[in-house]
Parts: C-alpha cells; sequence; structure tokens
C-alpha cells in the first residue's frame, strides 16, 4: 500500500474507488466495507483509494478534550489497511478551516479535483462536510453534476456484524479482551518504548519492563494483569502485564503498565515493544505483604503460561 499526503501523487491512479473515514482499529465492520471497495476495483479495473484524516477530527474540533482514546496508531490502521488489501491511503490534514467546508466544497475539491473518484462508497450512516451535513442523499445529487459513481452500504451488511468501535472500546475498559478481539478480528495491541522504573520488582525475582505508550492517545485497557505475548524486534516471548497503580507498593496512584518477559534476563532499556493481549488474569490487588504479592505474581505467570 502506497501512503500518501497530497493529492498529486495520486495523480496516476486508474479509476479510483475510493471510501472514506477514520476506520479506528480496522474492525470486521470495516472489512466489510472494504471488502465491497475490493470488489468494485475488480468489476471497474481500477484501484482502491481509502481517504481518512490527521489529525482525528476530535483533536482539532475538542482542542480541551483529553479523554480521547484510539483503537490504533496512524502506523498501526496503515499496517491493518495494508493486510486488508487497500492500494492506496490518502492521509488528508484536518483543520477548522477544512471542518468549514460545505457539502458541495468538500466533494469538489476532495472526491473529484483532489481524488479524481470513478466510484465512493460510504458506509450508511456516514456524514461529511461542515456540522456533518452532507449524507448519502447529497453524494448521489453531486455525483450527477460532477459524473462519479456513489454506493451505499446498507445498515444489514453492517450493523447485522453487531460491531462498533464503541462496542470495542467498551470491553477494553472492563478488560474484556477476548471481546474485544472478537469485534476487532485480533488481538488488540500496545506498543512503547522500555523505560527505566523504580527497580522494585527486580529486587523480589520478578524485573519487569516499565513501558511508555508511544502515542499518548492510545486507549489502555482496564488495570489488571493480563497474559501476553511480547514483541521484541523479530522475537515472540511470552509475558505477563500488569497495568494499575501498583497498590501494594506504590502511594502515588501513578498508573503504569509493566510486564514480566518469562525466560528472560536482557537490558532493554530505550527499545520498542509491543503487547499484544491474550487472556485476562486477574483484577488489580492490594497484598498484604511482598511475600504474599511474589506468590500472586507467581500464581499469575502459573496461570498466564496455561494460555501462552
Amino acid at each position: 500500500m502506497k501512503i500518501h499526503s497530497s493529492f498529486h501523487s495520486l495523480a496516476k491512479t486508474k479509476n479510483p474507488i475510493v471510501t472514506i473515514g477514520t476506520f479506528d482499529g480496522v474492525h470486521l465492520g470495516h472489512l466489510s466495507i472494504l471488502n465491497r471497495l475490493k470488489e468494485r476495483v475488480l468489476e471497474r479495473d481500477g484501484e482502491s483509494v481509502l481517504l481518512t484524516f490527521y489529525p482525528h477530527p476530535r483533536m482539532v474540533l475538542h482542542p480541551d478534550d483529553h479523554n480521547i482514546e484510539l483503537l490504533s496508531t496512524p502506523e498501526e490502521k496503515a499496517k491493518k489497511l495494508d493486510e486488508a488489501g487497500i492500494e492506496h491511503l490518502m492521509v488528508y490534514p484536518f483543520s477548522t478551516e477544512f471542518s468549514r467546508l460545505s457539502p458541495f466544497d468538500y466533494v469538489r475539491d476532495l472526491l473529484v479535483t483532489g481524488l479524481h473518484a470513478d466510484t465512493v462508497i460510504i458506509g450508511y450512516d456516514h456524514r461529511f462536510g461542515r456540522n456533518r451535513e452532507g449524507n448519502h442523499q447529497t453524494l448521489v445529487e453531486l455525483s450527477e453534476t460532477f459524473g462519479f459513481r456513489v454506493e451505499e452500504i446498507p445498515p444489514h451488511m453492517i450493523d447485522d456484524m453487531n460491531v462498533s468501535s464503541t462496542k470495542i472500546r467498551q470491553a477494553l475498559h472492563k478488560g474484556e479482551i477476548e471481546e474485544a478481539a472478537k469485534y476487532l478480528g485480533y488481538n488488540y495491541t500496545l506498543s512503547g518504548t522500555v523505560s527505566r522504573g523504580d527497580g522494585i520488582g527486580r529486587t523480589f525475582g520478578y524485573p519487569t519492563a516499565n513501558v511508555v505508550c508511544d502515542y499518548e492517545f492510545k486507549l489502555i485497557p482496564a488495570n489488571g494483569v493480563y497474559a501476553v505475548r511480547v514483541y521484541l524486534g523479530a522475537r515472540k516471548l511470552d509475558g505477563v502485564l500488569s497495568i494499575g497503580v501498583r497498590p501494594t507498593i506504590n502511594s502515588h496512584n501513578v498508573r503504569s503498565v509493566e510486564v514480566f518477559i518469562l525466560n528472560f534476563n536482557e537490558d532493554i532499556y530505550g527499545e520498542k515493544i509491543t503487547l499484544e493481549f491474550v487472556k485476562y488474569i486477574r483484577p488489580e490487588l492490594k497484598f498484604g505483604t511482598i511475600d504474599e504479592l511474589k506468590h500472586g505474581i507467581a500464581q499469575d505467570i502459573e496461570t498466564a503460561t496455561s494460555f501462552l
């Protein structure tokens, strides 16, 4: 897949079959749209183009909203779209000025002048333009003016899958990672950089890697302990992940993401790491003593090993 930041590099695209949206998480509901896109590509002898926006519209329209939680980073989204078989990803800069474009100007400037769309495919609830005034009917009317095709994915094709980004977020907030994976079509992941923590785990035999997420808007699942796969460079390892405030040894109530990598003893400070959530083990607990904590960790390792 080619990633574009300007329409100029898309000028030679053949019969562009276009869809539009944020596609956060690229979940199974999104795939119903992408699969239709690819069907039309074959029928029209064209190329698939997905138009998305950066920054996320909420970041621009609601800059004081610090509760934005996304299911995928821009890099993760691009990777999933590539795996889904999309040929061109156009990342258009979202701004306050852009948000004020009328539906007519939006279609003329982006879909016609910018992308030279042959066909535009949207979900049944897609809205666009100033105050989200544009909809499927708007597109149909403008397609007659500008000469492109429009196709709407009907509600049953999306709704019958019972999938939405909201449902996935709700599942992750509850620690229901298997439910989230069912909707996503893959296990949820979290990536970051290994930073130096306080080293307390090492003092009682369980050194952990403190992971600082690289993308501040990425949703971090519920506090608790999880069995995870750990991707470090080309290596795939097993691990026990703890998300929370470490109530047994921490009085500062600061949330952290720490993973104990099984059968591993290397210095990986500063390295990139990806955590794939496999199984929720238990909620975060406050143990009475360090010995009880050590016993709890040993049980977590045993449980995680059985799943991994």
